[in-house]
């Protein structure tokens, strides 16, 4: 899934509605604090954070835990956005990307390169954080008002593979000249993780965090009642093609509504690391698993993958997946039925 989205598109985008707390678009900056049953309180906050519309839920007997809680996760997401993110030219991903090689790098961009390292090879290279020459090729060639042609794509595919990056301790080098990181398709879920982290550390049991479609949730929204989480609607429609519920993981979604650079959405940000293109079989992916991190890069990758490889990816690395293609064809992995409301 998109990481730093311009901040002109974040309105294109839409995250996972969960029923029964929000409906509608949610506005940055809003505060809601309303008593939610006899003995707890639900407390809301939204921001527009890590490109997106972050929203976080808690509900809990004490009102001012919840606010200190929710204020703890915020702090959290912003101290990583100023990590990982590859448009703030400041951040350490902008300047390793900048400078081919760096020292003594954060321990969470050690931890997310490491990780995104381990997701290559899990899935066979579908998941590759060294596709950022592809998407400059889309950028620049958009921002011209024209399309990117195959010898540019083709050189840009000549700085793409994992493989090239080395790792030395708190020491990243690229291996070959103009290569160049974005951790869009894992950074967000690992967020959302660490902003969780923090809630569940202050002993708040409840909640649920929406971060664009990666969503992380605890416990339950009432009592004996889990979190009911509706897959968004790719053509926009309000049409959601299911509804799960959950008490403790995460989903995420990628689809090509999200960021997209022609109409058509033949170029969008979501690229195959072997063709340098755009996948155009689906409209989106949606992945459940323990963590956001993984179900992030899980749903970028069988978003490469495509329904046929992603049914032979299931048999070697469980997981739980809702591919929907272009033309609205709906396939499930064998345990998606058991997470239905």
């Amino acid at each position: 899934m998109d990481f730093d989205v311009n901040r002109r598109e974040f309105i294109k985008r839409s995250a996972a509605l969960f029923l029964g707390l929000a409906s509608g678009v949610m506005l940055p900056n809003v505060s809601e604090a309303v008593r939610f049953d006899k003995t707890r309180y639900k407390v809301s906050r939204t921001n527009l954070l890590i490109g997106t519309v972050v929203s976080i839920t808690v509900v809990d007997e004490s009102k001012e835990k919840a606010d200190e809680a929710i204020g703890a996760a915020f702090e959290e997401i912003r101290r990583l956005e100023g990590l990982l993110s590859r448009f703030d030219s400041k951040s350490p991903v902008a300047l390793l990307n900048h400078e081919g090689s760096l020292k003594a790098l954060p321990p969470e961009v050690i931890s997310m390169v490491s990780d995104s390292i381990r997701f290559n090879r899990i899935t066979g290279g579908a998941f590759d954080i060294t596709v950022k020459p592809v998407l400059d090729v889309y950028e620049d060639a958009f921002k011209k008002g024209s399309v990117p042609n195959e010898e540019e794509i083709s050189d840009a595919m000549k700085r793409v593979g994992a493989e090239h990056i080395n790792i030395a301790g708190s020491d990243v080098t690229f291996k070959r000249h103009g290569m160049g990181i974005t951790l869009d398709g894992i950074a967000k879920g690992f967020i959302v993780d660490r902003a969780a982290e923090r809630i569940s550390h202050l002993g708040v049991r409840d909640f649920l965090i929406n971060a664009g479609g990666d969503i992380r949730v605890s416990g339950e929204r009432k009592e004996g009642g889990p979190w009911k989480i509706a897959i968004e609607d790719p053509k926009k429609t309000r049409n959601y093609p299911d509804v799960i519920s959950l008490s403790q993981g995460a989903i995420a979604t990628s689809g090509n509504y999200e960021v997209f650079y022609d109409n058509e959405r033949l170029f969008h940000h979501i690229v195959d690391p072997y063709s340098g293109r755009s996948p155009l079989e689906l409209d989106s992916a949606s992945v459940v698993a323990k963590t956001c991190k993984e179900a992030d890069a899980l749903s970028t990758s069988l978003f490469v993958m495509g329904p046929s490889k992603a049914k032979g990816f299931e048999d070697t690395y469980p997981c739980q997946y809702l591919l929907i293609t272009r033309d609205g064809r709906v396939f499930a992995s064998k345990g998606w039925n058991a997470l239905k409301a």
